[in-house]
């Protein structure tokens, strides 16, 4: 075999492995889009869990207010009560709020929920989980979704 011969083979070879190259590439990339895909009907499954979930808690206490969370920080809900106390003669303000959020898609291929709580201008949670998206277990994740909420109603009422 001529050096001629030997070099277009060296170029084929080449050629074939960046073609390989180019195809692998793209394979991650429908993999990379199949993870948005996961994350997007598993993060709506979820959401709507926490919307019905926290509705209910603000239906069992009046005064809290309900808002849908849709935007940067993620996907859920929050409901939030303002009252006002008279301590010593003087008028304070109590906040207090319930706040689960699924948060949106990341490279790291996880279902992160975050979940912030106050009582009487007193944090009493703050929380996050993680499940990969490739082994969530969404049973599992809509159970501590339903963990948070009953204990923060069951710290809620306590103070009340």
């Amino acid at each position: 075999m001529d050096f001629e011969q030997r070099l277009q083979r060296a170029i084929d070879r080449g050629r074939k492995i960046k073609d390989q190259k180019g195809q692998a590439a793209a394979t991650r990339e429908m993999t990379e889009e199949e993870y948005r895909q996961l994350h997007s009907k598993i993060r709506l499954e979820l959401s709507e869990h926490i919307e019905s979930a926290i509705r209910k808690v603000a239906d069992h206490f009046p005064g809290f207010r309900y808002h849908t969370v849709v935007g940067e920080d993620g996907w859920g809900a929050r409901i939030i009560r303002d009252d006002f106390a008279i301590e010593d003669g003087r008028k304070s303000n109590q906040y207090s709020r319930l706040e689960l959020l699924i948060r949106p898609f990341s490279e790291a291929h996880i279902v992160e929920l975050s979940a912030k709580g106050t009582i009487r201008n007193k944090e009493t949670i703050s929380r996050n989980h993680y499940q990969f998206l490739d082994k969530i277990d969404i049973d599992s994740y809509s159970e501590m979704i339903d963990l948070w909420i009953l204990e923060y109603a069951e710290q809620y009422s306590a103070d009340a």
